[in-house]
Formats: structure tokens, C-alpha cells, sequence
């Protein structure tokens, strides 16, 4: 079958769907009108199954469109699966590119996925009105190298029934068919299609619970050893420099509090009663939402945030936690939150507001703290996706400017130090060689000029680089023409680059480090917070941070942690944080899908929690790790769609106490696990396959 061919053809509608099916998908019912089949309703396997789309795919239309409705109670990530010709086998594990997203329970979804997104340009494009989050990972790749496109379910705890219709092949993007008409969320924003122990039936039990929780909490934390930052008196590392720090001891790194006393840091990110509820295009799903004009939940609303590429929509977010606290506390809820949130961290141990908390809690609630920089430094011409031109001047002078922001807090003692970003999102591509960025953009970058220069004092001729390289140039002018994979030429060619890549990296951390260390010499550069580390090359410059971060979503930290000491990271003085981000959701509780990591239930999130928190003390380069996040994400998506049971608290601010029970046992023992004096944790948790995106 030819979709188009290398002819533009407006619009093709795809009939006979089941015969795209792929092995091990079972077709249940075909779906018609008029006779004709318009889609069919089907059984995706557990190990992942649904319509192999590569003739689709390789077609020249832009627009793979079709609707899809998810049969279950929870919520389904889906993949469409890139494979090159040169790619080795069918499996998952080779597919060079994918495109995840997400679709909510029982919704006729529309989705429509842009071609031209395989060209890696874009890391999280916008999601439809209805759709969850959209993700795209791999390197860039052409139609005429796909091999197999796969459309199908990533792999679930059991078979799972959807409906495919309407799919159709577009030059154009097309319009999609309102959504169907239903009640999802309560008007406390809980999901009204599951029910959960703890779950708020009503605005006097929110009251009850909110003011008597209130009541209860002494603001101390509940081990007596612990002094009043959260670390351990009873192990002295050093004499206090009144700020946190560093300490080596028998060999295992630590932190240092502003006493000198031993320092774990343990505590969930986005402690903050944030509107991020995403409501545009959603209204009719929800039972209550005030007027953006309100006198009381007008300040409630808030305007998109975050990096949304190629933005089509407005987005509107709404707090339902702000409007919660305000139903329960009255006009001073602000106040009585803020007493609240941080008496219940410290009830349970943690010491540490982790990133992106509310900063007017910052040295006001005697509780520590990271931030990370508002901006990370950056040029108008971009290398590729978001790394700057970093040998431009243009680099260096917004490097200063951002590190200006750091001077408000730099004497304050309870902060613990900041990242310098998160997740860059050019590093999501793995085993990228950014040099061979430099040389594919058009764009004329100082980091192109010097690489050329750098060929140039390498080569000394054409003929010479031509040799080298096994390509035929003519000059060195030639070099600012795009070339596309230049790393595949030769070996020669591919040392060349990754040694430039190398001068990249480097420059990328250390010139905004160094800025940030003039305008804050009190405390500690947390690192980057990278997603992942797929190349050793990304841990270059290391030696600028005092703590090198990774979000390390998995059951077990350890083998991540191995993988940077395996880098050669650890030759010097610098501690390890894993999990920036880490998190464990369940679907018994508050959301429909688990996040990164899915468990059984809420007590297998609390046992999840406290090998994981263990495992990283017990390590001897780690030195704390933060729980991706305070509360539970919006069941109907929050401002880019994630969708997650992952909340130490759900949207009404009660606690998930199957979970909290571990944490506080975690906590009690931490220091112990860190210097050795007690095992970690043997117990792991029954693991399910993630719901995320």
C-alpha cells in the first residue's frame, strides 16, 4: 500500500483498520457507518500490541490523525514506534524514534500526530484538548530510512480494550469533533470515577480534617537527635560554617549542616499550592469552576507556564488546592498552608523543600531548601533544540545576568544551594554528538566558526580533511553548508567531533558556574538535574558543581549511581544527589495513571519510597534525594498533561497515610543507613508497568 507516495495528496482516509493489526492484537468488533468500517474496537496485549501504520507513516501527508478511546479505568500510554532500515531487529528496545502520549479513561480522544515532529526538532509538543501529555524521544529520521512504524500500547498490567476510528492521512492539520459530553471531576477537583479511602465527600469533612490536621502539628520534627535544620547532632562532621556544606568521613560523602552536623537531604519538590489544574477546552467536564472574573477565585487562575512548542492552544490553569484551603481556612489560608504543609513534612521527617517550592517559604518556615536558577543562560541561535551558541560572547554575557539572580538569597543559612537547570531537553536524545548539531543547522554559530577553525589547525588542507573524513571537500567553506550525520563518515570523523562536543559540554557548565559562584560564594552548585546520563561525555565539567544531580526515576538508585562513578566522576571532591526527581504512584488513590514508576498500592508507594531513600544514604557518594512531588498532579492533566498519583498529599491537601507511615520509618533510620551503622531496607515493592508519559 502507497499513501501518497512523493505526491501531495490533500486527504486519505484509511478504511479497513483491522488490517493493520499487529501479531498478538485481537480485533473484538468493527465499528461502521453507513455501512462502511470507520474503525474497530480491539484488545491490545500487556507486552504492548495495535496497528503497524508504516505504510502511513512513510507517506508524504503530514497529519496522522485518527480518535481513540481508551475501554479502561485508568489511563493508557501509547507509542508510535520509529525503526530505520539499519536498525537490528523489531523489539522496542530498537526503535531509533517514538512519539509517546497519553489518553484519559473512557473519552473519545482526538489525536493527531505531526510527521514532521521525526525530524527531532521538538521534545514535548502541545497536546490536544482531551489528550494527556505528548513526548518525543530518538534522533531525527527521514521517511525513506523508516523500516517499521509501529502504533501500540506501551506495556500494561493486563490486556487493555481500545477503540480506533476516523483515521485519516492530512497535508493539513484537521478539526476535531467536540468532545463528548460528561461529568469527570467533583468540585473539589477529585476524579469522580473512582473511589478511594481518604477520599473528601464533602465541604464539611474537608473543614473537619483540614482544621483538626492544623491542630495537631506541633512543628518539630519527630526525632529528638535531629537539631533544628533536620540534621543528625549526634554525628558531628565538622565545626559549623554557618551555611551548608560538604564533609568526607570513613570514606561515604555528606552533606554538612550550617552546625557541622551530618545532613541528608530528603524532601518533595513543588511544595506550593500552585495553579496548574488545566481547564482550557475542558469546562464541561468539571462541576465547578468559577468565573476568571470571581472576586474570591479570580486570583486563582493562572496563564500557562512552562516551554510548550508550538504552541496552539491558550492555556488556562485553575488551583483547586488554593481554592480548597480557602474553602476550609477563609481568607487566611495562606497562613494556616503554610503552617500545614511544612508541620506535616517535618511530622514525617523530611527536612528539605525540594525544587520549584513556593519561594515565600524560603528562610521563613525554619525548614531547608534548594531553588534552582529562574533562567538558565542562552543565545538566539540555538545548536540544537535548547543548547545555546556557548562559545559566543553573547553566552558569557547572559551567563552573568542570570547568576545576578542568586544575590537575593546568598546569605541566607537555610538554603542548602541551587541547580543550575533541569533536564536540558537536548540531552534527551541519546548518544548525541553535539558537533554534529553544530554541522547540520544552517544557522552560522561562533561554536561552527571555531569548529571549522579548529579542523582547519588539525587538517591544514581540504585534501587532507577530505582523507580523514572520506568525503570529498573542496574547501573548508564547505563545512558551512548542513551536513547531516557527520559522525557517520568515518571513525576519524566521529573522534574529531565528540573531542568538539567535549569543548561544548564544557563551556555549557562551566561558564554560567563560574558566574554563579562569584555572585554566591556561600553555597553549593546542585548541578543540572539531568534527565538520564546515556554518554559519559555528559558528566564533562563535572568538577564545577559541589553536587552532581540526576533525576533517576527507577525501584533502585544504585545502578545509576554506578554509572556516574563508572564516568569517572568521582576523582575529587564532589557528592552525588540522586533522584532531583524520583516518584512512585499507584492507582488505588487519587489520579489514573502511576507516573515513571507504578506499585501496587499506596503502602507498596511507602515501601517503594523507603528502599529507594535508603538505597541512596547506604551509597557512599549519596547525599540526598527529592520526591517528585508534594501533591498529586490534576486527574485531568496538568499545564502539559501529566496526570500522575505521585502526590504525598492529594488535591485537597490530605496525606496518603499507607505511604507516609514509610517515609517517617525511612526517615528514622537514615542517618544510620548512611554512616553504615544500620543495613538498608530489604523490602522492594510490587512493581506494576508504569502509566506515564
Amino acid at each position: 500500500m502507497e499513501y501518497g507516495g512523493g505526491v501531495c495528496v490533500k486527504a486519505v482516509k484509511i478504511e479497513n483498520i483491522h488490517e493493520f493489526l499487529t501479531e498478538g492484537t485481537e480485533c473484538l468488533a468493527s465499528l461502521k457507518c453507513a455501512e462502511k468500517e470507520e474503525g474497530i474496537e480491539c484488545l491490545l496485549p500487556m507486552e504492548g500490541g495495535g496497528l503497524d501504520v508504516t505504510p502511513l507513516v512513510k507517506g508524504s501527508q503530514r497529519y496522522l490523525s485518527f480518535y481513540l478511546e481508551n475501554l479502561e479505568e485508568h489511563s493508557l500510554s501509547m507509542n508510535l514506534l520509529v525503526y530505520r532500515e539499519e536498525d537490528p531487529g523489531d523489539g522496542k528496545e530498537d526503535a531509533y524514534f517514538d512519539i509517546r502520549f497519553g489518553v484519559l479513561p473512557r473519552i473519545r480522544t482526538f489525536i493527531c500526530l505531526d510527521l514532521n515532529w521525526l525530524d527531532g526538532h521538538i521534545l514535548f509538543p502541545e497536546a490536544e484538548i482531551g489528550q494527556l501529555k505528548v513526548v518525543c524521544h530518538g534522533g531525527r529520521v527521514e521517511k525513506g530510512e523508516i523500516r517499521r512504524a509501529v502504533l501500540e500500547n506501551f506495556p500494561t498490567f493486563h490486556p487493555v480494550r481500545v477503540r480506533f476510528s476516523r483515521m485519516e492521512l492530512t497535508e493539513e492539520r484537521p478539526e476535531r469533533e467536540p468532545l463528548p459530553p460528561d461529568l469527570l471531576v467533583d468540585s473539589l477537583g477529585q476524579t469522580r470515577k473512582k473511589e478511594w479511602p481518604g477520599k473528601i465527600a464533602s465541604l464539611e469533612e474537608l473543614r473537619e480534617k483540614l482544621n483538626t490536621g492544623l491542630e495537631s502539628l506541633t512543628g518539630e520534627y519527630p526525632f529528638p537527635q535531629w537539631d533544628v535544620y533536620g540534621g543528625d547532632s549526634s554525628r558531628k562532621l565538622m565545626e559549623g560554617t554557618g551555611f551548608f556544606s560538604k564533609a568526607k568521613r570513613d570514606g561515604r560523602w555528606y552533606l554538612a549542616d550550617p552546625m557541622g552536623n551530618a545532613f541528608f537531604s530528603m524532601g518533595p519538590d513543588g511544595v506550593v499550592a500552585r495553579a496548574d489544574c488545566r481547564v482550557d477546552g475542558m469546562e464541561q467536564y468539571l462541576e465547578w469552576l468559577p468565573e476568571e472574573n470571581d472576586s474570591v477565585y479570580g486570583n486563582m487562575f493562572a496563564p500557562g507556564r512552562g516551554n510548550r512548542e508550538e504552541r496552539r492552544r491558550t492555556c488556562r490553569l485553575f488551583s483547586y488546592e488554593q481554592a480548597n484551603l480557602y474553602r476550609a481556612f477563609g481568607e487566611s489560608w495562606y497562613e494556616k498552608w503554610k503552617k500545614l504543609i511544612v508541620g506535616r513534612l517535618k511530622q514525617y521527617g523530611m527536612n528539605t523543600l525540594g525544587n520549584w517550592s513556593d519561594s515565600r517559604l524560603y528562610g521563613t518556615e525554619k525548614i531547608p531548601y534548594v531553588t534552582m536558577l529562574p533562567r538558565f543562560p542562552s543565545t538566539e541561535k540555538k545548536i540544537f533544540r535548547d543548547f545555546p551558541d556557548v562559545l559566543s560572547d553573547e553566552y558569557e554575557k547572559d551567563a552573568q545576568v542570570c547568576a545576578q539572580w542568586l544575590l537575593e538569597r546568598k546569605d541566607d543559612p537555610w538554603q542548602i544551594g541551587y541547580f543550575l537547570r533541569n533536564e536540558p531537553s537536548w540531552a534527551f536524545v541519546d548518544n548525541l554528538i553535539l558537533a554534529e548539531e553544530v554541522l547540520y543547522t544552517p544557522e552560522r554559530t561562533v561554536c561552527r566558526d571555531r569548529l571549522i577553525q579548529t579542523l582547519k589547525e588539525k587538517y591544514r588542507t581540504p585534501e587532507a580533511l577530505s582523507k580523514a573524513w572520506k568525503q570529498p571537500f573542496k574547501s573548508f567553506e564547505d563545512l558551512y553548508a548542513p551536513i547531516r550525520r557527520a559522525s557517520e563518515f568515518s571513525e576519524e570523523a566521529k573522534k574529531d567531533l565528540r573531542e568538539f562536543s567535549r569543548i561544548l559540554l564544557r563551556a555549557y557548565v562551566e561558564i554560567p558556574s563560574k558566574a554563579c559562584r562569584k555572585a554566591d560564594p556561600n553555597h553549593m552548585i546542585l548541578g543540572m538535574r539531568w534527565a538520564w546520563i546515556s554518554d559519559p561525555d555528559l558528566v564533562t565539567g563535572w568538577e564545577n558543581f559541589d553536587v552532581f544531580s540526576i533525576n533517576c526515576y527507577a525501584v533502585d538508585p544504585t545502578p545509576a549511581l554506578e554509572n556516574v562513578v563508572e564516568a569517572n566522576l568521582y576523582l575529587s571532591c564532589v557528592g552525588f544527589e540522586s533522584g532531583g526527581e524520583f516518584h512512585f504512584g499507584a492507582l488505588d488513590g487519587g489520579p489514573t495513571a502511576t507516573g515513571l514508576e507504578g506499585v501496587a498500592t499506596q503502602a507498596e508507594r511507602g515501601v517503594a519510597y523507603r528502599h529507594y531513600c535508603q538505597r541512596v544514604a547506604a551509597h557512599p557518594f549519596g547525599v540526598g534525594c527529592h520526591y517528585f512531588q508534594c501533591y498529586d498532579q490534576f486527574t485531568l492533566g496538568r499545564f502539559d498533561g501529566e496526570n500522575y498519583n505521585i502526590g504525598l498529599f492529594d488535591i485537597c491537601s490530605q496525606p496518603y497515610p499507607a505511604m507516609l507511615e514509610k517515609v517517617m520509618e525511612c526517615s528514622r533510620d537514615i542517618y544510620g543507613v548512611k554512616d553504615g551503622s544500620l543495613e538498608p531496607s530489604a523490602e522492594k515493592p510490587r512493581s506494576i508497568p508504569m502509566i506515564a508519559y
